[in-house]
């Protein structure tokens, strides 16, 4: 399996983005209960997918040659 598979792309994407969701999930979680650190984990659940968005658009541009 290359690393321009389409199926290594997306392999390498789906786990990072379910943890990132996990992150964000959990910060909305704690906001609402007003519990210390949700506002954390909402930013670093954003900032994780956003990181693999990047990746994606980095890695996705070497699949078009």
């Amino acid at each position: 399996m290359s690393p321009t598979d389409p199926q290594f792309l997306y392999m390498i994407l789906i786990l990072p983005s379910l943890f990132g969701l996990t992150l964000l999930g959990d910060g909305i979680n704690k906001v609402v209960h007003e519990e210390s650190g949700g506002i954390i984990s909402v930013v670093f659940g954003l900032i994780f997918i956003g990181v693999v968005i990047a990746a994606y658009v980095f890695f996705a541009s070497f699949l078009k040659a």
